[in-house]
């Protein structure tokens, strides 16, 4: 992607944007509204997130508050102008830009609108029956600017309208959306970011096939078991957590180097891959699925350290796969560990609440008996 600032002719006077593209050249308008205490190295930050989301973005640096409207309009009229912006035009802000968020919704005729904790967003709730755009808005519970009686009005203000869609953190603050905040939180912006994707790709794209994608990447990976090309379907800085044994990496050169040494040549001969379930969200796949093999090698990513048993595993096995525009972000893999020690051998179930093959049976044959771990099953039945 390719960014810069560029001037912004907003009546007599004007300011000064960040101007980003997205690596295809075009696509649809984001017009980022950014916090008060950002600087230069924040707005390239923002606006090179979205570019990769596939979005060409517009950030301007600053606002007269007095000429609010005004430049908020002339900022989107500006987007929509640049011969890159290819589709509709959405705004998303955060704090303050978060309330000029909501004044584009109302003022500036965007397609779509997202506010992050809009800094006095209660301002003006005669707003409302101007909003005519689908428009998400993300709340702290730690706000004292926006306390919970502020939110309730606003929810109040708002219902009956189906396209608005409003959401509170729990226990976070304001300026939880931003790495380069003191109050980030890493898990309250993940959801909030998957949700502000879940609005802008469906009211204005771009839409990639995220299940086509994932799929060229696992076969790159257990097909072709070809490492450059399993690195080109991933954004620059990708990262990897089998969940269970915390192996994996983070960014090319670590990941590149596990899928080389440590992933593709310590998968076994038989390795297969039985689908059972996937979920295709806005910005994720969620794969269930049984992974099975002989223990034939030492399987670095799943048994560091333990030597071939020879012995034949099926385990369930859950891959939560996050996508960045057109390349996967990350991947966070779980499976059940225990179920995999008891059928190589390594661990003993006798009097322990943990299974083997059986895990992979049920998930197959929902008929399989239930509860045959409880000793207590049996007295709970009528009659006993």
């Amino acid at each position: 992607m390719s960014g810069g600032f560029i001037s912004i002719v907003a009546g007599e006077s004007g300011f000064r944007a960040y101007f980003a593209v997205p690596e295809a050249g075009s696509g649809p308008g984001l017009v980022l509204f950014h916090d008060v205490a950002d600087h230069d190295h924040d707005f390239r930050e923002l606006s090179e997130c979205y570019a990769a989301e596939g979005y060409v973005v517009l950030c301007p640096d600053a606002f007269s508050i007095a000429k609010g409207a005004e430049d908020v309009v002339a900022a989107v009229a500006a987007l929509r102008g640049r011969s890159e912006c290819t589709g509709k035009v959405g705004a998303l802000g955060f704090g303050l830009g978060g309330k000029l968020a909501c004044l584009a919704a109302a003022e500036a005729g965007v397609d779509c609108a997202i506010s992050y904790y809009g800094f006095g967003i209660d301002f003006g709730l005669n707003l409302v029956s101007r909003i005519g755009c689908p428009l998400v808005m993300h709340f702290a519970e730690k706000d004292p600017a926006i306390p919970a009686e502020a939110v309730r009005r606003i929810k109040q203000a708002f219902s009956g309208c189906p396209d608005i869609a409003i959401y509170v953190y729990p226990g976070v603050a304001p300026g939880f959306g931003r790495k380069s905040n003191a109050n980030y939180d890493r898990a309250a912006a993940g959801l909030a970011h998957s949700r502000s994707i879940a609005l802008l790709r469906p009211v204005m794209g771009p839409h990639y096939d995220l299940e086509a994608l994932w799929e060229a990447h696992t076969t790159c990976e257990f097909g072709t078991r070809d490492v450059a090309a399993t690195m080109r379907t991933m954004v620059a800085e990708p990262y990897v957590n089998h969940v269970p044994v915390m192996t994996g990496g983070v960014g090319q050169r670590e990941l590149a180097r596990f899928y080389a040494n440590h992933f593709i040549p310590k998968l076994p001969a038989d390795t297969r891959l039985v689908p059972i379930s996937r979920t295709v969200g806005a910005d994720r796949v969620v794969d269930e699925m049984l992974f099975c093999f002989t223990h034939d090698v030492e399987i670095d990513f799943m048994l560091p350290g333990v030597p071939p048993t020879g012995r034949y595993v099926e385990v369930p096995t859950v891959a939560i796969v996050n996508f960045r525009g057109d390349k996967l972000y990350h991947e966070h893999i779980y499976w059940d560990q225990a179920s995999v020690l008891v059928q190589i051998g390594l661990l003993d179930p006798e009097g322990l609440p943990v299974a083997g093959l059986d895990t992979a049976k049920k998930l197959l044959d929902e008929t399989r008996p239930s509860n045959t771990l409880m000793r207590r099953w049996a007295d709970s039945a009528p009659n006993s």
